[in-house]
């Protein structure tokens, strides 16, 4: 009998969630975002210790919402790592901005500061820090909130990725910066299907999003409207699902840190991979990332044995939709040689076990 295929991830939901989303239908809700969307909200808020969540229906459109906020227009330049899910840039090409590619440093996958400085120009409205995979910077957040303040620059956590993980003095990622975006799309370590969200501390830039999100109406439920806005809103449904997903998170993360160490231990003799640096003391690993070597080898051999995994993100600056001039050594190098193993919560040690003795035989040979 074959066994079965280990998928690279999925999101996992359980009769919790449904019944949940039946128990909502029997009360016969608008759906619309309202008691449960709150609730879902005040979960967040209590979790990352943020004053302020506000959900909205995706991640992209969190981006877009929090540069929007903090006052980005067309024609600001807006810095972002040249390694990420290209949602990052787009969210600011959206409303005319300008993302401005910088790499990435090689221990963290997270914007390399010394570089940052570089790049500034009287043009440069904002920083889009990217917290790849729950990992922080090696020179630190303070390193960013300094250079942000010292530069007049607004900083955009982008903690797409960092549910879950905290910075080494206590505060979750996200929290830091004037604004934090999360996501939660199909794969993340908790999902509403599609769905994102923006925590701040600022009750100014609160309302400002919720505003934003609304049409641009002055308050709920009526049609007077002070600026230009949209509809950004999320559902009861989503809320329902998002409410039980994060009951199960804390479960969650501490999964996500046992998977990855063995992982690293079952893996640790093999010299043709290597780890990123991952403090797991406070940050929580979404997906297994690793550099590896005949990386598209390697992947034909794991899928033949029944083992999903994925490329990680290319240079956004290669891609056909931007072709922009610049070299950058990481994000290249992870381009080709980055490598997401099966990351999924619902691994069991024995299926860590299968995709790890299928590696170290694909090296073997």
């Amino acid at each position: 009998m074959s066994k079965p295929f280990i998928m690279q991830m999925r999101p996992w939901f359980g009769e919790e969630e449904k019944k949940s989303i039946c128990e909502y239908m029997d009360e016969d809700g608008f759906i619309t975002e309202f008691k449960r969307t709150e609730m879902f909200e005040q979960m967040i808020a209590d979790y990352t210790g943020a004053k302020h969540c506000v959900v909205v229906n995706n991640g992209t459109v969190s981006l877009t919402l929090a540069a929007l906020a903090c006052g980005l227009s067309y024609g600001d330049e807006v810095i972002v790592p040249n390694y990420t899910m290209i949602a990052t840039p787009n969210s600011v090409k959206l409303i005319g901005a300008q993302p401005v590619f910088v790499d990435v440093e090689i221990e963290t996958l997270c914007l390399d500061i010394a570089k940052v400085e570089k790049v500034i120009t009287p043009r440069t409205k904002a920083i889009i820090l990217v917290l790849a995979n729950g990992r922080y910077p090696k020179t630190g957040i303070e390193a960013f909130e300094r250079l942000a303040i010292s530069k007049g620059l607004v900083l955009i956590e982008d903690a797409a990725q960092a549910l879950g993980s905290r910075y080494p003095d206590g505060r979750h990622i996200g929290t830091v910066g004037d604004v934090g975006s999360f996501s939660f799309s199909a794969p993340k370590i908790i999902s509403t299907g599609q769905g994102g969200c923006l925590v701040t501390n600022n009750d100014d830039m609160a309302r400002k999003i919720r505003r934003l999100k609304d049409f641009g109406r002055s308050h709920g439920g009526n049609d007077i409207h002070d600026e230009i806005g949209f509809n950004f809103k999320f559902t009861e449904l989503q809320a329902c699902i998002g409410i039980e997903q994060m009951k199960k998170l804390e479960w969650r993360v501490n999964r996500k840190k046992e998977i990855m160490e063995r992982y690293k231990r079952s893996l640790s003799n093999i010299s043709e991979l290597s780890f990123f640096e991952q403090n797991l003391l406070c940050t929580t690993p979404w997906f297994i990332d690793l550099i590896v070597e005949r990386r598209e080898e390697l992947q034909s051999s794991l899928n033949e044995a029944g083992i999903g995994t994925r490329s990680m993100y290319p240079p956004i600056n290669k891609q056909a939709a931007y072709q922009v001039e610049g070299d950058h050594m990481v994000s290249n190098l992870i381009g080709e040689k980055g490598l997401w193993l099966p990351s999924s919560s619902q691994l069991s040690n024995s299926d860590i076990d299968r995709v790890c003795h299928s590696i170290a035989d694909f090296y073997r040979k």
